[in-house]
């Protein structure tokens, strides 16, 4: 492939949701000469509990973002924001006091706004299926579409693939008396950031200016947050109340003998959240997905797609969408 840079473009959206009054922003890149489009080289972002989509797979590191990496190769790339999340619909909750309601945008909703997204990609480009990428809550959210609407989905990624397991700040919390959504502060975010990490891997860890370029552009998205002292950007409890109901009392959210596409799991060596072990305990339970693959990377954390050694995630990735393509 050449060396020189690929010119994309980019377009933004706002999808209706499977819910009146809700809208849900999705986000396209693509190279700026593309004319015909398929589904084994059409990929869509899911992403995690706490955080949007935009501001982590779209976060321009060293002139690029992930976004930018898969799309220069060739793809027509989406991402979505959930309700609640980055530049979607906040849920009337989200107006009240966190006490006020129960956690909101379970699982089965962030589902619901994963088949607005690809739906309204599959009719845009008129093809049949894609191809689902995800991260952490996105590793159970995307399977569980996978499995509801197997003719939509051409081949699924997964990076930090929850299984079952008792394990990080996620098993050790209160999930008494729940609240609807959850405040995360800056020094909070980092904190997580580096739980895990080798003391002498720190330094080195998030390449300069990125973690306060990924603090800028997330909590901007929360105006609400953002004026609170110390400003927090607050995120959806759904995922929070799911994970208490299943994975942590030994429960699987969903049945991974019913994916019958091919599948790739990706882990990190250092992350705290998400530990290798869990990838490892759902590889041999794929036993209908026509192939299926594990990369441990030697590095990294539950963010490793904004630290230093990023691009063995983005080639381990990259290699199983290629394979899909060809």
């Amino acid at each position: 492939m050449s060396n020189k840079p690929q010119l994309l473009t980019t377009e933004d959206f706002m999808v209706p949701a499977r819910d009146p009054g809700i809208e849900i922003f999705v986000r396209n890149k693509r190279p700026a000469d593309m004319r015909a489009f398929h589904p084994e080289r059409t990929v869509l972002f899911v992403h995690g509990a706490t955080y949007p989509a935009h501001t982590t797979f779209d976060l321009p590191i060293e002139g690029r973002s992930w976004m930018d990496y898969i799309a220069a190769r060739g793809y027509d790339v989406y991402l979505l924001d959930l309700r609640g999340y980055g530049k979607s619909t906040r849920p009337p909750e989200m107006a009240q006091s966190s006490d006020a309601n129960p956690p909101i945008v379970r699982t089965e909703t962030a589902v619901k706004d994963i088949a607005a997204a690809v739906d309204f990609i599959l009719a845009r480009r008129n093809i049949p299926k894609l191809v689902l990428l995800g991260w952490s809550w996105g590793t159970f959210s995307a399977p569980t579409y996978t499995i509801a609407h197997p003719d939509k989905v051409a081949r699924l990624a997964l990076y930090a693939p929850i299984w079952i397991g008792q394990t990080g700040r996620l098993a050790h919390a209160d999930y008494g008396r729940m609240p609807a959504y959850r405040t995360v502060t800056r020094e909070q975010a980092s904190a997580r950031w580096l739980n895990g990490v080798p003391e002498h891997e720190k330094a080195a860890l998030i390449p300069p200016g990125v973690f306060d370029a990924w603090v800028r552009a997330t909590w901007a998205t929360d105006a609400e947050g953002a004026q609170q002292n110390p400003p927090v950007i607050r995120a959806p409890n759904g995922v929070m109340a799911d994970v208490a109901a299943t994975w942590w009392v030994g429960k699987p959210y969903y049945d991974p003998a019913k994916i019958a596409v091919p599948v790739l799991l990706v882990t990190a060596a250092w992350d705290s959240d998400v530990p290798p072990s869990m990838a490892r305990a759902l590889l041999p339970l794929l036993v209908n997905a026509p192939s299926k693959r594990l990369v441990e990377l030697p590095q990294g954390t539950h963010s490793v797609m904004m630290e230093t050694c990023r691009f063995a995630l983005f080639d381990a990735v990259q290699t199983f969408l290629d394979e899909g393509g060809e």
